[in-house]
């Protein structure tokens, strides 16, 4: 391994009763359906959702505002964000008495702008994009002199995140797996240190395996190349990992503490969301999710006791109406059908019957004679329905067929 310029393990216990003074000990909660998924003892999940601002931001925004000069404190701080980041600063600079100024996207979502000014910042709407929204920031930052906060290449805010960790193991200490979402690596840089430095001094093996969403995945690029790299992201759902180049401090981190970096889909990510509402009883957001949406996904090897970090639970309610939707048809529990029908009285009945005697749920109905590519004597039947999962949706798809119908499942003829 090679030896960084990361934080030492004192600097983490010191950072962790800093933030203690405002932050809560969030639970450690057990999985047995993703235990069994991955063939483990147990898998554990870390509940930063559960945060005080829903996520662990505030952990190393307070431990970077508590560490700053009076002088700099009078002149006030700011940040540039679009969610968590914000409202870690918010908050943290609220407790801490400093006067906060952050610089958010003009389509921020509307829960997270009115968090950010209820902790008592003032939110300026800037940009369409992050790099214009951050840019005015750094504008602000020349014109008046306030601190700038960094999102996560910073060694404060790094040893700040990095005591999620060591509440991990102090409740389990015999976690081998850590699997945590990646954006900039602010989390994920201190969670590795804290977690390898324990083993260490242990001496047993550990594994850190970091998670990104595929249409925003600077690290795998970053780390073949040896070098922070800037790529083009995509849109994702997973907006708060959403980071287009490594921090530098992170990189060097990753580089040297980290076994693995993979990735996911919005698909996987959605059916995750989905999975820790129903079985976990837990909102997460698409961020948060993504170490849980790897696990379901396949993409995890591994070994002994595991644990995941749910980094965060804020989430728009408009888009968790859309990501369950999404997550149910991701799942098969959702599935959109295109039966062709003879245009003859009672076909309609007919296919709702097979469906309600398979137990499965219509949920909408489109019937159209009109389509184009249509036979003459013949209907395009849309059905969106409810089934329990993918074994139960093909039962049903077969039911249609085996009555003569010509089924497709989510396509166009």
């Amino acid at each position: 391994m090679i030896q960084t310029s990361a934080p030492a393990l004192e600097d983490f216990e010191r950072a962790l009763k800093k933030v203690h003074e405002i932050t809560q000990r969030t639970p450690l909660e057990s999985s047995r359906f993703l235990a069994d998924v991955l063939g483990v003892p147990q898998v554990y999940l870390k509940c930063e959702n559960l945060q005080r601002t829903g996520a662990y931001k505030l952990r190393g925004a307070y431990n970077h505002l508590s560490q700053l000069s009076d002088e700099q404190k009078a002149r006030g701080v700011v940040a540039a964000s679009a969610g968590n980041h914000a409202q870690g600063v918010a908050f943290a600079a609220r407790e801490l008495g400093i006067k906060a100024t952050i610089f958010t996207p003009l389509g921020v979502a509307l829960p997270k702008l009115q968090a950010t000014r209820n902790y008592g910042a003032e939110v300026i709407l800037h940009g369409n994009t992050f790099n214009e929204t951050n840019e005015a920031a750094q504008a602000f930052v020349r014109e008046t002199g306030a601190h700038f906060v960094p999102p996560f290449d910073d060694e404060a805010v790094i040893e700040g995140q990095g005591t999620v960790a060591l509440e991990m193991f102090a409740e389990a200490p015999d976690i081998e797996t850590l699997v945590v979402p990646i954006g900039g690596g602010g989390l994920i840089a201190g969670v590795a240190v804290v977690a390898k430095l324990i083993a260490a001094r242990e001496g047993r093996p550990m594994r850190v395996i970091g998670v990104q969403a595929e249409n925003a995945a600077a690290y795998p690029d970053s780390l073949r190349m040896g070098e922070p790299v800037t790529i083009t992201t995509k849109p994702t759902i997973a907006d708060g990992i959403a980071v287009a180049r490594p921090g530098e401090l992170n990189f060097e981190i990753i580089r040297d503490y980290v076994d693995e970096v993979v990735t996911v889909s919005d698909d996987d990510i959605a059916r995750a969301i989905v999975l820790l509402l129903e079985r976990a009883k837990l909102v997460v957001e698409p961020a948060g999710a993504s170490g849980v949406a790897a696990m379901l996904a396949g993409k995890i090897e591994a070994t002994g006791v595991t644990a995941t970090i749910l980094s965060g639970g804020n989430i728009d309610p408009l888009l968790l109406q859309r990501v369950i939707g999404h997550g149910l048809a991701a799942a098969a529990r959702y599935l959109k059908l295109r039966i062709l029908l003879p245009d003859i009285p009672g076909q309609l009945v007919r296919t709702a019957t097979i469906v309600a005697e398979n137990n499965a749920n219509v949920v909408e109905v489109i019937h159209t004679r009109h389509a184009t590519e249509l036979p003459i004597s013949e209907v395009e039947l849309e059905l969106h329905i409810e089934t329990r999962g993918p074994e139960h949706g093909d039962a049903v798809v077969q039911a249609l067929r085996d009555a003569g119908y010509s089924v497709r499942v989510g396509e166009k003829y």
